[in-house]
């Protein structure tokens, strides 16, 4: 068990996440909400979110920025001092150090950098009218309401089970896309005629692009099952992200379903093209390699 300091009152999710972290990495954390931090605490007791030490960005100027300029709130603190310690369970034990230092980034890039830039005030608004829900804003209303007679030590126990929940599902996506790098990468050598085959269906864009092997660009379609049934055909984007492709699918299959899709194509099975050229689907895999190489011929 370890023992963690934190401060008291309303609690936000930079701490909440910062303390469901630590139950991934040590399994049993006593936590103690504080107005301040008492004095002569054992050596081993983590303090964080307050006092103005390693775990605390109150202070002045602040506790670091990462190199994308998104500054540590404790949360990132804790994760970047932790996660060694979360991935040395043998939940992480198929994953390679490459694999392991992908996952970090990842779960700090999609996950903790928002939590951090939220607490520091740095997180652009959207000027737009509808609000976005985000992490902040739900652990934030865990917080009892000004007429509830909750336990405000009660609903911060209820927001880290609710942060557990969410690392659990972060981390295991993680590590679900790190175990897929191998299966692209094996794709984009066995690649041919610009179409890479997935034989079952992998996260494969941020691969694509983040592969050392030069022939990922010169991928243009990707053919993979479809979780509705049959197979797909996706056109390659430009970069991650964007809604340009390297070569979209021929205009004249655009808005094409069935019948009228196999007479302008010629291949049998083929079932839909998306009217902006992303994306084509056939009802087998023969058909739906067909139209990569066909469209790719184009």
């Amino acid at each position: 068990m370890v023992n963690v300091i934190t401060h008291g009152g309303t609690f936000h999710a930079d701490e909440v996440f910062a303390i469901a972290i630590l139950e991934y990495a040590f399994g049993n954390v006593n936590v103690s909400r504080v107005f301040e931090v008492p004095e002569n605490l054992p050596n081993d007791t983590i303090v964080l979110d307050i006092g103005g030490g390693k775990y605390d960005h109150h202070q002045k100027g602040g506790n670091g920025v990462r190199e994308n300029g998104v500054p540590y709130a404790s949360a990132g603190l804790i994760w970047k001092a932790y996660a060694k310690l979360v991935m040395a369970d043998s939940w992480f034990e198929e994953l390679d150090e490459k694999d392991k230092n992908d996952v970090f980034e990842w779960i700090d890039r999609d996950l903790i950098q928002g939590i951090d830039a939220v607490d520091n005030g740095v997180m652009p608004k959207a000027d737009y009218p509808a609000k976005a829900m985000n992490i902040s804003n739900i652990i934030a209303d865990f917080n009892p309401n000004w007429d509830s007679n909750e336990s405000s030590d009660e609903a911060f126990e209820d927001a880290i089970s609710m942060a557990m929940t969410i690392m659990y599902n972060c981390l295991d996506k993680a590590i679900s896309k790190a175990k897929a790098r191998k299966i692209v990468e094996k794709a984009i050598v066995e690649k041919s005629d610009n179409v890479m085959i997935m034989e079952k269906f992998v996260p494969w864009q941020e691969f694509v692009f983040s592969s050392e092997n030069p022939e990922a660009r010169d991928i243009w379609y990707v053919v993979f099952p479809s979780n509705r049934g049959g197979w797909n055909v996706q056109a390659v984007p430009n970069e991650l992200g964007s809604f340009q492709m390297r070569k979209p699918l021929p205009e004249n299959w655009r808005g094409l379903q069935g019948e009228a899709l196999e007479k302008e194509t010629g291949v049998a099975d083929a079932t839909f093209c998306h009217r902006a050229g992303f994306l084509a689907s056939a009802s087998s895999f023969e058909a739906a390699k067909s139209l990569a190489i066909l469209a790719a011929k184009s």
